[in-house]
């Protein structure tokens, strides 16, 4: 069952989407699909050969803790500095591509321009980045909106992204395993002091669903991991909660931590 735990039911959330995917099917065979990020025509869905050639994929070498790309190979098993001097409350992070301009085309694509369509190549790419941590997973839980947002926005992108990821590895979803209680502001231009702050207190477990929870090893879903303060925050409600380990796979990440403006 797809669900972030918000106030808006579930069917509506589904039923709206496929709505706006059956929509865009009929303009499909009236008009030919652009590339998501110049608007193109392509064959098919997704993005033209200039725009794939310029996709940055995330490989090894890389932090083992948090997916943070390395100029060069250090050796196996070392750490980014920011996962020493401030180590995350989740285990591990990994994200399919650095966060650039195709990326960011995709991501604002997804969320602000009803690109649905999308969602099930973003999710195979962050299925594949994330293999490791999805076979030792349970459970997806993608990162809730607040419902005055999602009412707004009419779907939450990452739990779009968490369908498309169950659809290819067959895990199941927690459904309303986190809930956002505390409306925050965009996080876009804040520092990481200020993102941490912002939210504080903004994501919580209810208590119908502990049971989703306990004693699971959970993979957080989101868009995109710039400082890291939205999955920590999902992460640190998770875990007292009983969760047993607490993973994270995104789509996008920032590859330098101290870029912070997205």
């Amino acid at each position: 069952m797809l669900s972030d735990g918000s106030a808006l039911p579930v069917a509506m959330q589904r039923t709206a989407a496929a709505a706006r995917m059956a929509l865009r099917a009929v303009l499909d065979l009236a008009l030919p699909p652009l590339c998501a990020v110049c608007r193109e025509p392509v064959q098919g869905r997704g993005l033209c050969p200039a725009c794939w050639s310029k996709l940055s994929f995330i490989t090894r070498p890389y932090c083992e803790r948090l997916g943070i790309p390395f100029v060069y190979d250090p050796g196996p098993g070392i750490l980014s500095m920011q996962a020493i001097a401030d180590p995350a409350a989740y285990r591990r992070a990994r994200a399919a591509v650095r966060f650039d301009e195709i990326s960011r085309a995709l991501v604002h694509a997804l969320k602000y321009a009803d690109r649905l369509d999308l969602a099930p190549m973003m999710g195979r790419w962050i299925a594949r980045a994330g293999r490791e941590l999805l076979a030792e997973a349970d459970a997806l839980v993608p990162v809730p909106l607040h419902w005055r947002r999602l009412w707004a926005r009419r779907f939450n992108q990452s739990a779009m992204l968490a369908a498309a990821i169950s659809n290819q590895t067959g895990l199941p979803i927690a459904a309303g395993a986190l809930k956002r209680v505390k409306p925050t502001a965009q996080q876009v231009g804040l520092s990481r002091t200020e993102r941490t702050a912002n939210v504080q207190g903004a994501f919580r477990v209810p208590p119908d669903g502990r049971a989703v929870v306990t004693g699971r090893r959970l993979v957080l879903v989101d868009d995109v991991l710039t400082s890291g303060a939205t999955v920590d925050g999902c992460a640190r409600a998770l875990l007292p909660a009983g969760a047993a380990n607490v993973d994270v796979l995104v789509f996008a990440r920032v590859a330098e931590p101290a870029q912070t403006s997205i």
